[in-house]
């Protein structure tokens, strides 16, 4: 087990290549789960996808998306009936309100077309750096490190980060991988902590990095049990 705190910062740096490596053999269909055809549609996906699941969204977003194409209809939209297509999205009176008004902002500022700067992206309503980051990476292929709940938790379970502020972790992270493979480790590290990294109790003993993990041994350790935790 690797001992966090005596590990320098060049030694962390490598940990952290490997472990990439290795989760990208582990999961080689590491991708954004959002169904999206325009980075309109992503950056719209990606609102909604708070406090649900992107299986939720994306059966949500036909029926949005058809009746609402783009920035100009879904500014427009009628309050109720947006909600109600929302609705099985959770919160989704504040999310109607949200994306009404990301569209408004992007048709009076952008000509109605998603702009590919992160300044931009965070000054739209409902826009943090961690959508901005899945809009640049997967719509535009800018590179950009999502810190959203997985990434959390597994990079201070990794010995990446101690903070839980995601912008800190998302500078540390950056530091650790080269910026180019930035999107595809978030997708990496997002898919290891659906399948194998729980948030109650991982599979360590069906994991691929527990030998590089400060963490492993906090789950299931059987191998057998772990393997029959593991999602695929």
């Amino acid at each position: 087990m690797i001992a966090a705190a005596e590990e320098s910062a060049l030694a962390r740096t490598r940990r952290a290549r490997r472990i990439d490596r290795v989760l990208a053999v582990r999961y080689p269909d590491a991708r954004c789960e959002l169904d999206f055809t325009s980075p309109f549609e992503l950056l719209v996906a990606t609102v909604l996808s708070a406090q649900t699941t992107d299986v939720r969204v994306n059966l949500t977003t036909p029926v949005l998306f058809a009746r609402y194409p783009d920035a100009a209809a879904l500014a427009a939209a009628n309050p109720e009936e947006l909600e109600e297509i929302l609705r099985p999205t959770g919160f989704f009176r504040a999310k109607a309100k949200s994306v009404t008004g990301l569209s408004r902002e992007l048709v009076e500022r952008f000509g109605g077309e998603v702009p590919p700067r992160l300044s931009d992206l965070v000054s739209l309503p409902g826009v943090g750096r961690k959508t901005a980051n899945v809009v640049l990476g997967n719509a535009f292929g800018i590179p950009g490190i999502t810190t959203d709940t997985h990434v959390m938790r597994l990079s201070k379970r990794l010995g990446y980060t101690v903070s839980d502020d995601p912008l800190v972790v998302e500078q540390e992270l950056g530091a650790l991988l080269p910026r180019a493979d930035w999107t595809m480790a978030s997708h990496r590290l997002i898919f290891h902590g659906r399948r194998t990294c729980f948030a109650r109790k991982p599979a360590c003993g069906a994991c691929p990095v527990a030998a590089m993990c400060p963490s492993a041994g906090i789950g299931e350790i059987d191998p057998v049990r772990a393997l029959a935790m593991v999602k695929q």
